[in-house]
């Protein structure tokens, strides 16, 4: 059998993204990739992981600056805040590395033109991680389209159930709950949505219109009586949002795990009952959901015109009890349905039987054990390696996801003008 060749990459950002999934995937494919150095501000993050992967004290960082002074490897993945973004993928493209640059890129327009020229000046590769494009779920459906299993194409329905507990986790409490610290909510948590629906459409976006607005996570609803901590609160028990609710029930429900979404960004793992309720008691995750200081929307509605004459509708809800996508796609031959939370993909032609797919049995075994975003944590993984491997051009290249987020950019600007855009480049 013939050696695998390996690559060195880095890490700049050691979260729930970049060590947490892409870092422990390098590791666990030790034949392919070598973790080469880290870098992050947290000096717990860099000692845990950098013991893990066995990364030597003289290569853990926790200044930009320092780390930035020479290239460290052949990859990098940058996984921080999305406003660090543009300012690291520059320099990461100045010293040559091939960059896994966590999405979205920037919510800034001139920053992403600047970027994608700096690309094309250094004849860079960028690979943005729009997971869902290597989904085998999300795949089968693109292959479905593109046999013609539903004739031509006319309509696209999606709905981004984000969920209540989502919502209330990274949105109003979280790290995404700024517009001015992060991004707009479009971006934050339907970066993927756009990028499917320009994906699937198999066109650029011509027309774009939009609603949203923040409407049950502020003051407005604060309950009378209620206290600013949920630990001092009379509703602690009661109330749907409660840190004791949202973080050490739900702990419990799903198997009180030492290490799992979102209980280890509350607390470092390993997590136990005691570390999170101490962590919601001192940080920010205890904070009631109507007095924080959140501003982005808790729900958006996104309606598309593609050059091709495609349209589609996309909703974002964060009034849902489950998470996942649903999407309906109209054609002139029979329509495709796909509902993550219910395990279901469908293509029915008009007039004949459907056929039905359980999305669990779509996805190997090796995808179920590793199965952040469906099976597309490890395929965007497998991907990186044919990108370092110089084998063809990425699926979700710069140039390429840059498309959703000019979408975005657009439809932000529709809902606050309350008129339809014309997207443009």
């Amino acid at each position: 059998m013939k050696e695998e060749k390996m690559f060195t990459v880095s890490i700049i950002g050691c979260g729930s993204r970049g060590c947490d999934v892409y870092g422990n995937l390098f590791y666990k494919q030790r034949d392919k990739f070598k973790i080469a150095s880290l870098c992050d501000t947290r000096a717990e993050r860099l000692e845990r992981f950098g013991a893990a992967y066995g990364v030597p004290a003289d290569l853990l960082f926790s200044d930009e600056e320092d780390f930035f002074r020479e290239k460290r490897s052949d990859g990098l993945v940058i996984a921080t805040q999305d406003k660090d973004h543009v300012r690291m993928c520059l320099r990461a493209l100045e010293l040559g590395y091939a960059v896994l640059l966590e999405k979205p890129i920037t919510p800034d327009r001139e920053e992403l033109e600047r970027l994608l020229e700096a690309n094309r000046r250094y004849n860079g590769r960028v690979m943005v991680c729009h997971v869902l494009r290597y989904a085998p779920a999300f795949v089968k459906i693109k292959t479905l389209l593109e046999e013609g299993a539903i004739g031509r194409l006319v309509l696209i329905e999606a709905v981004e159930q984000v969920a209540y507990w989502h919502q209330a986790h990274s949105f109003v409490r979280g790290n995404w709950r700024s517009e001015e610290e992060t991004s707009p909510m479009l971006l934050a948590k339907c970066c993927h949505d756009l990028d499917l629906l320009q994906y699937y459409a198999g066109s650029a976006a011509d027309t774009v219109y939009s609603m949203g607005d923040l409407t049950f996570f502020n003051a407005a609803n604060w309950p009378e009586g209620a206290s600013r901590r949920c630990q001092d609160c009379r509703y602690i028990e009661d109330c749907t949002y409660s840190a004791e609710n949202l973080y050490i029930r739900r702990w419990k429900e799903n198997g009180s795990p030492t290490d799992g979404w979102p209980f280890n960004v509350i607390a470092p793992a390993p997590n136990t009952e005691e570390s999170l309720r101490a962590a919601y008691r001192s940080g920010p995750y205890g904070r009631c959901v109507f007095c924080c200081d959140n501003d982005v929307v808790d729900r958006q509605t996104v309606s598309l015109r593609f050059e091709n004459g495609v349209q589609a509708q996309l909703i974002m809800t964060a009034f849902t009890s489950e998470s996942g996508r649903r999407m309906h796609f109209h054609g002139t031959e029979g329509e495709i349905k796909m509902d993550e939370a219910r395990d279901l993909l469908s293509v029915e032609r008009y007039g004949k039987k459907a056929e039905t797919y359980k999305i669990s049995e779509i996805i190997a075994q090796e995808e179920k054990d590793n199965f952040g975003h469906g099976g597309g944590d490890l395929g965007i993984v497998r991907a990186y390696y044919e990108l370092l491997n110089g084998k063809g051009t990425a699926d979700t290249s710069l140039e390429r996801s840059a498309e959703s987020h000019f979408i975005a950019y657009a439809a932000e600007e529709s809902r606050k003008s309350g008129a339809a855009v014309k997207i443009g480049r």
